[in-house]
C-alpha cells in the first residue's frame, strides 16, 4: 500500500493509493475490492468487516483490547468500553418501535459481546463506507463513515422533528490509538461534528425542507474509541482544530464523509 506525503508532514493510508491531482481517491474498500475484510495499518489488529449476510448485513469493526468508549449508539451508548463496534443496515421501512432491545438481539444473535459493543443502524448501503487512517507521533487515528444525505437538515431551523428513534444517516466510528482525557473525548466529538459540517458544505448539500446549507442529518451518529495506548507517550487533554489531534480528526472525518456521500451519488449516475 502506498504512501504519500499530505499536509506538511503527514501520511495518510487510504485504501488505495493516493492518486496524482486531478484524480480521486477511492477510499471505499467495499465498493472497490472483492475483499469484505481491511486491517488497519494505523493501529494494528483493528479489522474492519462487511458481513454481508443477506438478513442481516453490518459492518463489524474488531479492536484488539477494550477501548474507552463516547458515543450517541442506540446500544452502548454514552460513556463505557468497547471491542466491537456494529454499524447494521436496515431499510427506510424499519420498525423503530424498540430499536434497543432490536440490536440487544441481534448482537446476541450474532455472537457479539454484549456489554462491550456498539450498536449503529443506518439507512445507507454499506459498501459506500469510507476509511481512512492516519499514523501520527503522538497517536493515529482511524475513521469509517456512512453517509447518506436523504434526510439532510440544517441545525438551529425551523424544520419538521421526530420524537421516535430512526437509523442513522450519517455513521461515524471514529477509532483512536492513543491517549485522551474525558474531556479531550468530548473535545474530539465536536471537531468531528464540525468537520461532517464542512464536508456537506463544501459538497453544496441542503436542508431539503428550508433551502439552507445543511449541517448534517436528523439522524446521524457517532462513536468514539480511544484506546489509552501509552505507547505514543503523550495524554491529549485538548483536540480543537488549532490541535494535532484536531486537525488529524478533522480530516480524516471530513475525507470520509465526502468519500461517501460521492461514491454513493457516483454510482447512482
Amino acid at each position: 500500500m502506498s504512501e504519500r506525503q499530505l499536509h506538511g508532514q503527514r501520511t495518510w493510508w487510504g485504501v488505495n493509493k493516493i492518486m496524482e491531482q486531478g484524480e480521486r481517491n477511492v477510499a471505499v474498500p467495499f465498493l472497490t475490492s472483492k475483499s469484505h475484510l481491511y486491517r488497519s495499518e494505523a493501529w494494528p489488529g483493528t479489522t474492519v468487516f462487511l458481513e454481508a449476510e443477506q438478513d442481516y448485513p453490518h459492518i463489524r469493526i474488531s479492536l484488539p483490547d477494550q477501548a474507552v468508549s463516547l458515543s450517541s449508539a442506540i446500544y452502548g451508548g454514552g460513556f463505557g468500553r468497547v471491542d466491537h463496534l456494529v454499524n447494521r443496515y436496515v431499510n427506510r421501512h424499519y420498525d423503530c418501535s424498540d430499536p434497543v432491545n432490536d440490536m440487544f438481539s441481534f448482537i446476541e444473535e450474532h455472537g457479539y459481546p454484549a456489554g462491550s459493543t456498539a450498536g449503529l443502524m443506518t439507512a445507507v448501503k454499506l459498501k459506500y463506507a469510507s476509511i481512512w487512517e492516519e499514523r501520527g507521533e503522538q497517536a493515529s487515528i482511524l475513521c469509517c463513515a456512512t453517509a447518506g444525505v436523504g434526510n439532510a437538515a440544517r441545525a438551529g431551523s425551523s424544520r419538521t422533528t421526530f420524537a421516535a428513534y430512526q437509523p442513522g444517516t450519517i455513521n461515524i466510528m471514529l477509532l483512536i490509538d492513543g491517549m485522551m482525557t474525558p474531556a479531550c473525548m468530548v473535545n474530539a466529538v465536536l471537531t468531528a461534528t464540525e468537520a461532517k459540517a464542512a464536508a456537506l458544505h463544501d459538497l453544496g448539500v441542503k436542508d431539503h425542507e428550508t433551502g439552507a446549507i445543511a449541517t448534517g442529518t436528523t439522524t446521524d451518529a457517532i462513536v468514539l474509541g480511544v484506546s489509552g495506548n501509552p505507547a505514543y507517550g503523550v495524554n491529549h487533554h485538548y483536540a480543537g482544530t488549532a490541535t494535532n489531534m484536531g486537525g488529524m480528526i478533522g480530516q480524516l472525518v471530513y475525507r470520509s464523509v465526502t468519500e461517501s456521500i460521492v461514491s454513493e451519488r457516483e454510482d447512482r449516475i
